[in-house]
Order: structure tokens, then sequence, then C-alpha cells
């Protein structure tokens, strides 16, 4: 989970379904991580930015405020670099760009479209199609709420499984494979049931001076699963 420690920063591997920060009577991640002793019981662990509780990936916390706010002005100024994978609905025909005005709804905890939104940018590339998906590799160049989750549905692909922006509850291996068979003993269990969407890599100006920094996170196991058995199917 941890993938690098300093005096600086702390750099993490967030699982899904954890949330990045404590709140409705839920752990967050520093919970998780000092009650599993990665990291002491008093460290000082500061927010810098966030990923959804059902994504996992890349995720950057700060060890003192001085790091804390040089973090933040590199986030604001859109001087991080950030690479999702995003497993999307339908074939993508080929790389290109979102810019959709993007406006936060914090009572319905979602974001739309909308004229009288804040800009934002989404480039994506194509990195495979698999059994009625493709894979993408996002680069979001704003930082909205959802960003990625709504450009993509916007053009027609949503992630495969996000039913809040039209994708499914889960994958199910038998609506994709023509000699699929069941057991018959028990319900299907879906190739993943959360979010197709993984913070795959992380580049910034380290606080200590020393330049550009880059981290990488492999996608998890049940990911990587779904994408081999779509693959076969």
């Amino acid at each position: 989970m941890i993938l690098h420690d300093d005096a600086f920063i702390l750099v993490v591997d967030k699982p899904p379904r954890i949330a990045s920060i404590r709140g409705s009577g839920e752990p967050g991640l520093t919970d998780v991580l000092r009650e599993q002793k990665l990291v002491d019981a008093d460290a000082e662990l500061r927010i810098v930015h966030r990923l959804d509780k059902e994504a996992s990936g890349v995720i950057v916390f700060a060890r003192s405020l001085a790091a804390q706010r040089m973090l933040t002005e590199q986030f604001v100024r859109r001087r991080v670099e950030k690479v999702y994978l995003a497993l999307v609905r339908g074939r993508v025909a080929g790389d290109g760009a979102v810019a959709l005005p993007l406006r936060a709804d914090a009572a319905r905890r979602r974001a739309d479209v909308a004229p009288d939104g804040k800009p934002s940018l989404t480039e994506y590339g194509v990195v495979e199609h698999v059994a009625g998906h493709t894979l993408l590799e996002c680069r979001p160049r704003t930082g909205r709420l959802h960003q990625i989750r709504v450009h993509l549905a916007a053009i027609g692909h949503p992630l495969a499984v996000d039913p809040l922006y039209g994708g499914a509850r889960a994958i199910l291996l038998s609506e994709y494979k023509r000699d699929y068979r069941s057991s018959g003993r028990r319900p299907e269990r879906p190739l993943i049931d959360r979010l197709t969407l993984h913070a795959l890599r992380l580049t910034f100006d380290h606080p200590d001076g020393r330049g550009a920094v880059t981290f990488e996170a492999p996608p998890p196991r049940d990911f990587r699963a779904a994408l081999n058995q779509l693959r076969r199917a």
C-alpha cells in the first residue's frame, strides 16, 4: 500500500472501497494506515487531493503544513500530471479530448455538464478494446468533481461500472462470453462491481526541491482480473 515515504510526503496506493478522508462515520485512508500500523499513530498526514471511494490508485499526503501548501499550489496551478486508467462501455474509436464545463452539485454528490459550469478538460487515449469495452488512459487537465466520469459519460462512454453516470452496477461475464455456463449452485459472481477507474500515475515537484518525481501503482487484482476475463470472452 505504501509506495514512498519520506520527511515531506507519503505516497499510497489506495485500495478501492476506502474513502480518501474520514466522513459519515466511516474511517478514511489515514485511519486504515494507522490501524494496519503502516504509519505511526501520531504521524502528521495532511490531505492534498482525493480519489473517489470506489476508485483505486496513487494518492499523496503531505507530512507538514509547508509541504501541504506547496503540493496544493501545484494542483491549483495544474502543474501535476495525473494519469488514470478507465474501463468504459462501448468501442471508443480513437484518442481525443473532452472540453465541457462542469458544475458540482454538493447536495446530490454529483457533477453535471452545464453552460455556467467551470471550464474542464480531459484528454484520453485508447489502450485496447475488450469485449464491448475500451480501456482508456485519461489525463484530466483540470480537477473537477467526478471529472473523468462525467466527461466520458457525456461522449457516450461511461465507466463500465458507474451507475451514477450511466454505467452498469457490475460487469458479468455471462453478458459477454458466448459459451458461458452457469454453475447453477449460486448467483454469478461479478468480474468487478465498483468504479472501473484507477489512478495509475502521479507526477509533481517534490517539496524538498529535488524536482519532478513520478509515482505509479499497477491496477489492483479485481481490475486486472476483469480485463483478463473480457480479453478471453
